[in-house]
């Protein structure tokens, strides 16, 4: 069987649909009034309360002609005015690059060629089945109780401080019960211990969260949580499953199935305490 993903044809494809999807992901997030979701001719950002990359993004989509210095001050006063701590800022091909990196590290961001990993993988090609320790069960998340838990073992596992699991769970809870999304909780004898989520959009399967508290790391857990949800894709008919992963946790994608596509590159911003 032909690899999908060895066809040259299909990479650049790919790429943008990694991108794609993880931009989707947060739009679809952008549905809970507890977060602030803004849809502009050139930038656009989701913003939540929550002191972390990855939850605050903004993509810029295109510089206007005049006053993009203006446009991107009026941007960073406004995260500042709501005491953002933490956001991402990505910028869309066709952006000029010189211009854009000009203006945002003016602003205090910092530029992060390798952000993440970006990976793809050949649904067709996943193993149906992998070691696992014993006592191991893989749990839908079907109701705000078990979505608690989840957000609780995510929190710790990707050290998020206790007081923001509300925070976490008022805007989730609009979103990770729409048909899109698949929510996973790894339970070892009954306690739970692992996260993965499946996202659905832009023609591709995207893992997103996934994490295992730290006493249950090393023991296969992590790709058990992430096998789940590849092999609901596949049976939804989908035969690209696309992550960013870390570098770390990229050695367990890989024994899943999971090719580089590149680093997906972006800018940093972390407000101080006393700004």
């Amino acid at each position: 069987m032909q690899d999908i993903l060895s066809n040259f044809s299909a990479t650049e494809l790919v790429k943008a649909s990694i991108k794609a999807n993880w931009e989707n992901y947060h739009y679809c997030l952008g549905r809970s009034p507890n977060v602030e979701l803004s849809i502009g001719r050139y930038l656009t950002w989701l913003i939540t309360n929550m002191p972390d990359h990855f939850m605050n993004l903004v993509v810029c989509t295109q510089l206007p002609s005049e006053g993009a210095e203006e446009l991107i001050d009026s941007a960073m006063t406004h995260f500042r005015s709501l005491n953002i701590r933490k956001l991402s800022w990505l910028t869309q091909k066709g952006v000029p690059a010189t211009e854009i990196k000009k203006y945002l590290l003016a602003h205090g961001l910092t530029f992060s060629e390798s952000f993440a990993i970006e990976m793809a993988a050949d649904l067709r090609s996943v193993p149906d089945d992998l070691p696992r320790p014993i006592g191991l069960r893989i749990a839908p998340v079907v109701a705000g109780k078990t979505l608690r838990q989840w957000i609780h073992v995510a929190s710790i596992g990707f050290g998020v401080r206790e007081e923001f699991e509300k925070v976490w769970y008022d805007f989730f809870v609009e979103a990770v019960f729409d048909t899109r999304f698949r929510t996973y909780l790894a339970l070892l004898h009954g306690q739970p211990v692992g996260t993965s989520q499946l996202f659905l959009s832009a023609g591709v399967a995207g893992i997103y969260n996934v994490t295992c508290i730290p006493e249950a790391r090393g023991q296969g857990i992590g790709a058990a949580v992430t096998l789940a949800p590849l092999l609901a894709a596949r049976e939804m008919g989908y035969y690209i499953s696309i992550l960013q992963a870390s570098q770390q946790g990229s050695r367990v994608y890989r024994r899943l199935g999971f090719q580089d596509f590149g680093h997906l590159s972006v800018y940093l911003w972390e407000q101080k305490k006393d700004q």
